[in-house]
């Protein structure tokens, strides 16, 4: 089935290349499927530093931590969403183009600079805001 632009409809992996929709779809393909180890990494950051701790933590281990949990690992997914905005003027200046090795070192720094920068963060808010308050 085709739309009225003569695309085939449901396409969006098949997206041209240009414009911002090109853009947007070149930039997803990129960093979706690397949210999923960054997730996985913060995951494992936060278990090292319960298990690390674990008595000191054990009081904080109830069901009202789980919303608190789910809140944070939210607000950690949309600051993930900040690489696209990066990502899509790295596209607009032409350091990306054609998604050359230029193009994905860029991309890769990125996701390198952000995941650290993510990992720094959480630690910094499990020592300093969450581990003085458990009793």
């Amino acid at each position: 089935m085709e739309t009225a632009k003569g695309r085939p409809s449901g396409s969006l992996d098949k997206a041209p290349g240009g414009g911002w929709r090109g853009s947007l779809v070149e930039a997803a393909r990129f960093w979706e499927p690397r949210r999923v180890i960054y997730n996985l990494i913060l995951t494992a950051v936060a278990v090292f530093w319960v298990v690390k701790t674990w008595p000191h933590f054990r009081p904080a281990m109830r069901l009202d931590a789980l919303l608190k949990l789910t809140v944070l690992a939210l607000l950690a997914n949309l600051c993930y969403c900040a690489a696209y905005a990066v990502d899509l003027a790295m596209q607009q200046s032409g350091l990306s183009a054609g998604g050359g090795a230029t193009g994905s070192r860029a991309r890769w720094g990125l996701w390198g600079v952000g995941t650290l920068l993510a990992m720094f963060v959480e630690s910094y808010w499990i020592l300093d805001e969450i581990y003085p308050d458990v009793q």
